[in-house]
């Protein structure tokens, strides 16, 4: 091995690779790839599947084939996200009642909230109208708010937010 990797740029000594092969050898376990963290594999499956490179695409199935409920989590959430940015709310009771016939009981939460207040999620996802300007006013009064440590009343947060704008 020694001979065939000095030739790629390896500038170690003989004994170095050899002290290398022998603790492999000797170790109790396979030698293995680590598997990638949570946080890795909640970023590929949110992502749009087409944006994955194949090396992601192929790690997920990994991880897919060994965890049939994470698999069926995937499905869920893709189909949730498809539901969201094709505006389709017209999808979402066959989505609930997909989510509940399978066993994942945070899923389930999830579908009890929507659930709650179904008509206006199926009107967030159908109706072309956004708050998102609203929103953004909402959270910049609140970094504002909060750039003055909670000691500030109304009437100074109001006289910065005129002020700010």
């Amino acid at each position: 091995m020694w001979e065939e990797i000095v030739p790629l740029g390896y500038q170690g000594s003989y004994q170095r690779v050899r002290a290398y092969f022998r603790e492999k050898r000797l170790s109790p376990g396979p030698v293995t790839a680590r598997p990638p963290s949570p946080r890795v594999v909640a970023g590929w499956i949110l992502r749009r599947p087409e944006t994955l490179t194949e090396t992601e695409r192929l790690r997920l199935k990994a991880v897919l084939v060994h965890c049939p409920e994470l698999d069926a989590l995937t499905g869920h959430v893709r189909s949730f996200g498809q539901m969201l940015t094709e505006r389709q709310g017209e999808r979402l009771p066959q989505w609930l009642d997909a989510v509940r016939r399978d066993d994942l009981p945070s899923l389930h939460t999830l579908a009890a909230g929507i659930d709650r207040d179904r008509d206006a999620v199926i009107a967030g996802l159908t109706l072309p109208w956004s708050s998102g300007v609203v929103e953004g006013h909402v959270n910049r009064i609140k970094m504002l708010k909060r750039q003055m440590f909670g000691r500030a009343g109304f009437h100074l947060l109001r006289k910065r937010v005129l002020l700010y704008s």
